[in-house]
């Protein structure tokens, strides 16, 4: 009988350390740039400097990514490789996130350089812990199943921790503003809270995650030379990369402009934590059932029926009047999609590992991964520029009431919101699509081979 080291202990430790991480992650990317708008009101000159250096700093760190993934995976502690780099990047990441929500002790172009450096050493602490913390998942299991049991739970973690932050940041911001009689500090408190959230979690997936010990054969350092080699011969990397890039850059840039929407052009900025509860619960319920219809459905079809939701959400989004009920309607039917397609760019990514391993006979889980943070900063940058560019073309950017936006200004901001995302996540089905070809059958004879060759010495 084969042994199996999958352990409910790992699948419970391991998907709680992402709550904190994703309010963090949320925080920063989605309500950063909210905060320099409408918190600390920075001029129009100046945020045209902050869009540039946010999208410069995201696409270095991004190119990053992939040299930080072979620093994993040459590492050797008595702790492994993930966990020094997972606890490093966790720290460094919050201190940086409560520096970035400080209230202002400088002013004009002052604030805009330490805003820089800041902003660019945060993006490089996470990605420190987030390649290392995601790149453990496919060392835990290699069973498809599996790692969907345990890949859903970690994304239900998440999205608890995302949609946390995308419902709570008004209504707690605001009464801590009702206590400290700030918004700037209200802020900062909030940012603070939310790092020990993120501490927290990291220390349970620190001491409670079990890594299953000899299960391939050892290898050698991968370098810096063959990081090139390792992205661009695995075929199916480069198409999972391609097509996780451009679903991310318009699922970030839908988001960006949330709370934006609920401000100026629905005019009731506290209907958006409403709203967010209600697209928390239908992501959640969406990670909840994924693996019924896993069951029942193969990851082909699970992807067309999840963009068929994204389509028919953002089409009746666009078109629906300023009425909650058909705007939850669609919001439901467009993050159901989301989280199905979202959980399964992760389960695409992890299996391109065996198929790199078996195809150019070294496995380089941290490399692969890196690829992530690269896809989500990428898509960061491109989706935040997009949003940046549009609130201050439409005049948002100076708008103190919804009465100061223009009509042609909110026609501008709903085009940025649905028409330019949806472009973006069909090109993604579409590459997905024709050339992913991972299926269940693929998949299984790879393993069978792995095994045959004696690269895999047992099962997990």
């Amino acid at each position: 009988m084969e042994k199996r080291t999958y352990s409910k202990r790992n699948h419970f430790t391991f998907g709680l350390g992402t709550i904190g991480r994703d309010m963090v992650y949320t925080l920063v990317s989605s309500y950063l740039i909210f905060y320099l708008t409408d918190v600390i009101a920075l001029g129009k000159d100046l945020l045209w400097w902050i869009a540039a250096i946010m999208l410069g700093a995201r696409v270095f760190d991004a190119l990053n990514d992939p040299i930080m993934g072979v620093v994993v995976d040459n590492t050797r502690t008595r702790f492994g490789k993930f966990k020094p780099w997972i606890a490093v990047g966790a720290f460094l990441s919050g201190i940086l996130t409560i520096l970035l929500f400080m209230p202002k002790t400088a002013t004009g172009y002052q604030y805009v350089a330490g805003f820089a450096l800041v902003y660019l050493l945060w993006g490089i602490a996470f990605t420190i812990n987030d390649i290392s913390y995601w790149s453990m998942l496919p060392s835990l299991t290699f069973n498809q199943k599996e790692r969907e049991k345990l890949g859903a739970f970690a994304r239900i973690c998440a999205n608890i921790g995302l949609f946390f932050v995308v419902a709570g940041i008004v209504p707690i911001t605001h009464w801590i503003e009702g206590q400290t009689g700030s918004l700037p500090q209200a802020y900062f408190i909030f940012a603070i809270g939310i790092v020990g959230v993120m501490w927290v979690g990291q220390l349970i997936t620190l001491f409670g995650v079990k890594q299953p010990q000899n299960v391939f054969n050892e290898q050698s350092s991968t370098s810096v030379k063959e990081l090139f080699h390792i992205i661009l011969k695995n075929d199916q990397l480069l198409y999972v990369v391609i097509s996780m890039s451009l679903f991310m850059i318009g699922y970030v840039t839908t988001t960006g402009f949330g709370l934006y929407f609920f401000k100026y052009a629905y005019g009731n900025e506290s209907m958006y934590s409403m709203f967010a509860i209600i697209l928390g619960i239908s992501q959640l319920f969406a990670l909840a059932v994924f693996q019924f219809f896993s069951n029942n459905m193969t990851r082909e079809k699970l992807y067309k029926m999840g963009t068929i939701l994204v389509v028919l959400g953002y089409i009746l989004f666009f078109i629906s009047p300023m009425d909650m009920r058909i705007i939850g309607i669609a919001g439901v039917m467009l993050f159901f999609g989301q989280a199905f397609i979202q959980l399964l760019m992760l389960m695409f990514l992890a299996d391109s590992i065996e198929y790199g391993h078996w195809k150019l006979g070294k496995r380089n889980e941290s490399v692969t991964f890196s690829l992530q943070p690269l896809i989500n900063k990428m898509g960061g940058a491109i989706g935040g520029s997009i949003v940046s560019v549009v609130i201050i073309l439409s005049g948002i950017a100076e708008a103190k009431t919804p009465d100061d936006v223009t009509q042609g200004g909110l026609w501008l901001m709903k085009i940025g919101m649905f028409i330019i995302p949806l472009i973006f996540i069909l090109m993604g089905y579409v590459v997905y699509h024709f050339k992913y070809k991972i299926d269940k059958a693929t998949y299984d004879r790879i393993i069978k081979e792995l095994k045959e060759r004696g690269e895999i010495k047992r099962d997990s």
